[in-house]
This record gives structure tokens, sequence and C-alpha cells, in this order.
């Protein structure tokens, strides 16, 4: 169980370390969004530099549509990659 609860501390972590950078503490603009793109997923979403792909993804995560991502929207797209890299690991067994 402690790799599951240091796993949950790095998402977490991460998290925060972009929503804190401007404004809303709580939540990623885009700006933010696009950094933690690029920095903590870079070769998994290897577009996360291509502003059209990081709008779609803002877009997409923005579920309420108040223009910003919060814990809950992140936490949908970290579901779906982890389901995605699981998928793809079982294939290759």
């Amino acid at each position: 169980m402690p790799e599951v609860q240091q796993a949950m501390g790095l998402l977490i972590n991460a998290f925060d370390k972009y929503s804190s950078k401007e404004g809303d503490k709580f939540s990623l603009n885009k700006a933010e969004l696009k950094e933690l793109l690029e920095n903590e997923f870079g070769e998994l979403l290897g577009k996360a530099n291509d502003k059209a792909a990081v709008d779609g993804i803002f877009k997409d995560l923005d579920t309420n549509k108040d223009n910003r991502v919060d814990f809950r929207e992140f936490v949908s797209m970290v579901c779906c990659l982890t389901q995605m890299c699981h998928e793809y690991f079982i294939s290759k067994k």
C-alpha cells in the first residue's frame, strides 16, 4: 500500500506545484496545464508542446466550462492515461 500512497502523493504534488503558479491555487489555467503536461507527462503525451493539442486537452478536461481545470477534472485525465497504459502493457504480455 505505501507505493499507492506515494503515487497519489506525487499526483497531488504535481497538481499543486503548477496550480499555485498563477491566480487560483486550486485549479490550472491553460498555461499551467501546458507546463504540467510538458514537464510531467512529456514522453507520454508527445504533443504537449502542440498548441492545438493542448487547447483540445484543456477543453475536454474543463467539463464545467469555467476556463480552469480543477483537481477533479485533472484526475479524470490521469485515470484515462493510466487505463491506456494498463491496456498497452497487458497487450504486450
